[in-house]
């Protein structure tokens, strides 16, 4: 039985992080990522005739295993990877690392050590590549990016660029229009290519197998991204290492110009200061910098223009650069005028701050055209800036942020506060300038104070009609919520505050607008339900998902007063923290083997249990893919009731004697002589204290307590056994259940039970969210006014007559 995607990454992400030592992370993922390409050629590939590559005798992974605490086990992994590098035209590919280097791993036993422990992660037999059989799923690819973004994290500033965040990377290639690929003779480039996941991302985009192309300069980085196509089955992508400025390698057929694409996507370094080492721009071959040379020590619109010449005519580009390149004057001015006038730039999307590891300054995407370039009449901008959630010391585009981007850029839609077309009239007018502030306000309005409100009281309808889209769906519930405050302009709150929620609550309107919401939740549920419990061994994830939120967009896109998109991200946060993972299990081994209870040895510093646990003794047995609690409630729901009323009669003991301790525990206290000095009272302190004061005719009532204390103690202990019996006889009846449920029964508590009733729940969250912010403002403006200014003085005034009648009878005069 397969574990977790989660639980096997993070599993591996936490070994590798122990045996670092004092090696950075930007170091450490060479030998890592290394390891895992060795790895997985060595399960996907040895003994199969059909495999891209070939492993040699001395050159896969279990040679390595053979090795484990060798004295020469350093030497012995060079070799190795150096069989497999030559018998498949890898070397200077996978053969970077020095697994014989004392300075980054070590002398002597250490280095064995660190090396055997190494390979021992990578042998965990749950780690096993030739048993992933969902079609599509990427086990590998997911693994690869989970450890390259980790050590992006760890690497540090300047040294995390090898990486764009998969999110960006997922928003570049869904704009720059690879989906309209029409043949698999297209092509796709990357001239800053890092470690390929941008590259990836894209060509995961198109609906046919497009041909890759890439450069990169760090050599080290070269080779994570050759061995990231391999491992990603794109073996046909050409990688080539060195300057793409200053020795561009991809040329035209004739070999005097740069080779052009059909899509370009990048992440430049920001703002490289030594862009123009080894060129000289005023003289290059390429003529790449006919508009303009950018500034000798901010290379951004140096890469931009070699982009721009790397297009063909029909070409579309999307890059990442700093905010910078849409205002900076002088040279750069320069080029963006002409750049605008060209009719080139397609759009300009401003992302949110720190999303990068080398940097926290914030970025925006620049979409480049050729093909309508002549027609352009203007420039299509979104301010994405406030679309984020924060991840530890970095911000995160969320799903529903994603999703936003990607459609509105690609529909061209205009949306108040995010986005507009930009004419080139006006952009003109702004001398060129596309800072996105000057073209889209992103403020939220400001929330004026009305100053007759303040002085007579009353809320001001102006407010009111603020909530227009509540009344739109609810048009009684303003009548049920204000009444008119004897002025044009102006209503009084009908309700007392604290019955707002309920009135809302209770509109027949909005409870007509509630079960509308469930009725669309429902249809969507019971449309995708035969998808869902029809999911199959071998199956694509990654395409069920596209399929069933793909949906419910559709479901939610006509639903006033919820963004469709809140919805979306309930269902893909869903899926990103359970739903792939059990999906995962299910189209790895079937649903029956994915049921399979997995037995944990519990390891030092381990919590006792997990929610998915079932302890028996000290046998712990751990359900994967159904919680426990689900079995419980469909099949044994009286033992469970009789297992809450046992565990509520020894709270209620606990509680009692919680109570006699407060009441008769202290110093002085009849159960002082029986309390230890760390508060704690044990029934052997109470039989000796009743034996003590046996024939003691004063000590009545200290007897009569400590009894009924004993009692207690011994009904604890009882009611405590009862509790353990209750749950070791419940537990032993779910170990023999999980076993016994069919196929449909497991589909039935999966897709009913788990993810529809956790998805449920979402959308009744959001309906509370909803009405608490109705609740919420109209409380704000209640409070806002309830007072008027008049009578605020009056008060001031009586309070201050009251403050000088008490200091004269104090004595006081002024």
């Amino acid at each position: 039985m397969a574990i977790k995607k989660s639980e096997l990454y993070s599993s591996i992400w936490k070994g590798c992080d122990e045996l670092r030592g004092g090696m950075d992370a930007s170091q450490y993922k060479d030998y890592v990522l290394t390891l895992l390409f060795v790895k997985y050629v060595s399960d996907k590939c040895a003994g199969n005739p059909d495999s891209v590559l070939e492993i040699p005798e001395g050159g896969g992974f279990s040679d390595m295993v053979a090795l484990k605490n060798n004295k020469d086990i350093g030497n012995g992994i060079n070799i190795i990877i150096g069989n497999l590098a030559k018998e498949n035209n890898l070397v200077g590919v996978i053969d970077l690392a020095d697994f014989n280097d004392p300075d980054k791993l070590g002398k002597g036993k250490e280095m064995v050590d660190r090396l055997t422990n190494l390979i021992a992660i990578f042998q965990n037999p749950d780690l096993d590549f030739s048993k992933n059989r969902a079609e599509g799923d990427d086990l590998l690819g997911d693994a690869y990016e989970f450890l390259m973004c980790h050590f992006a994290t760890e690497s540090g500033k300047s040294k995390g660029q090898f990486y764009t965040p998969s999110e960006v990377s997922r928003v570049i290639a869904k704009v720059v229009g690879i989906r309209n690929a029409a043949s698999q003779s297209e092509t796709l480039y990357d001239p800053t290519c890092g470690s390929g996941s941008l590259l990836l991302k894209a060509a995961d985009e198109a609906p046919y197998g497009i041909t890759i192309y890439g450069q990169e300069k760090d050599n080290s980085t070269a080779g994570l991204a050759r061995m990231n196509m391999i491992l990603h089955g794109r073996t046909g992508a050409e990688i080539w290492q060195d300057n793409t400025l200053s020795a561009p390698h991809f040329m035209n057929k004739e070999g005097h110009g740069l080779k052009t694409f059909d899509f370009v996507v990048a992440n430049p370094p920001f703002s490289d200061k030594a862009w123009s080492n080894g060129l000289n721009p005023a003289e290059d071959e390429f003529r790449r910098f006919e508009n303009g040379i950018p500034p000798e020590k901010n290379g951004d619109y140096a890469y931009l223009l070699h982009i721009l010449k790397s297009m063909k005519s029909t070409g579309k580009a999307a890059m990442i650069l700093p905010h910078g390149v849409l205002f900076r004057g002088n040279a750069e001015g320069d080029i963006r005028r002409n750049l605008i006038r060209k009719g080139v730039i397609m759009g300009i999307i401003g992302l949110p701050p720190n999303l990068f590891y080398g940097t926290g300054i914030p970025a925006c995407i620049i979409v480049l055209d050729k093909e309508n370039a002549a027609s352009r009449k203007g420039i299509f901008m979104i301010d994405a800036s406030k679309g984020y959630m924060k991840d530890g010391n970095k911000n995160r585009l969320r799903h529903q942020d994603i999703r936003r981007i990607v459609d509105v850029f690609n529909d061209q839609t205009e949306s108040e506060r995010y986005s507009r077309m930009v004419p080139l009239s006006e952009i003109e007018a702004n001398d060129y300038n596309l800072n996105i502030p000057r073209y889209i306000d992103s403020t939220e309005p400001e929330d004026l104070e009305d100053i007759e409100a303040h002085l007579r009281g009353g809320i001001p309808e102006s407010d009111i009609e603020g909530l227009s889209a509540y009344w739109a769906v609810c048009p009684g519930l303003r009548d049920h919520l204000f009444s008119p405050a004897g002025r044009p302009g102006y209503c009084m709150l009908r309700v007392d505050p604290t019955e707002i929620k309920e009135t809302i609550h209770s509109n027949p309107e909005f409870r007509d607008y509630t079960r509308d919401l469930k009725k669309r939740f429902d249809g969507w549920m019971e449309h995708n339900t035969p998808v869902l419990k029809g999911i199959r061994a071998g199956q694509n994830p990654k395409e069920l998902i596209n399929l069933i939120s793909e949906d419910l967009l559709s479901v939610f896109s006509d639903v006033p007063l919820i963004d469709r998109y809140d919805i979306y991200q309930y269902l893909m946060a869903y899926w990103a923290d359970v739903m792939q993972d059990d999906i995962y299990l299910i189209t790895n081994d079937g649903w029956t083997e994915a049921n399979t209870l997995r037995r944990i040895i519990k390891k030092k510093g381990e919590k006792e249990t997990d929610e998915a646990d079932i302890v028996i003794g000290k046998a712990k047995f751990r359900a994967e893919l159904i919680p426990p609690d689900l079995v419980v409630a469909r099949y044994f729901g009286e033992e469970k009731a009789a297992l809450d009323s046992l565990k509520a009669n020894f709270e209620a003991v606990s509680q009692e004697m919680t109570e006699m301790q407060e009441e008769s525990g202290g110093e002085d206290g009849l159960l002082a002589a029986v309390t230890s000095d760390k508060g704690k009272i044990s029934k052997v302190n109470v039989k000796a204290r009743l034996k003590e004061i046996r024939g003691d005719s004063d000590a009545g009532d200290e007897r009569e307590v400590l009894e009924r204390y004993l009692t207690l103690i011994e009904r604890e202990s009882e009611t405590k056994s009862a509790v353990k019996s209750a749950e070791e006889a419940l537990n032993t009846q779910l170990l023999e259940k999980y076993p016994e449920l069919s196929e449909d029964e497991i589909r039935t508590l999966v897709v009913d039970d788990k993810w529809a009733a956790s998805l449920c729940s979402d959308i009744r969250d959001e309906l509370d969210h909803l009405s608490q912010r109705l609740t919420g403002r109209i409380n704000e403006l209640a409070d806002r006014y309830e007072t008027p200014l008049p009578e605020l003085e009056d008060e001031v005034e009586a309070l201050g007559a009251k403050v000088d009648a008490h200091l004269k009878r104090m004595g006081f005069s002024w």
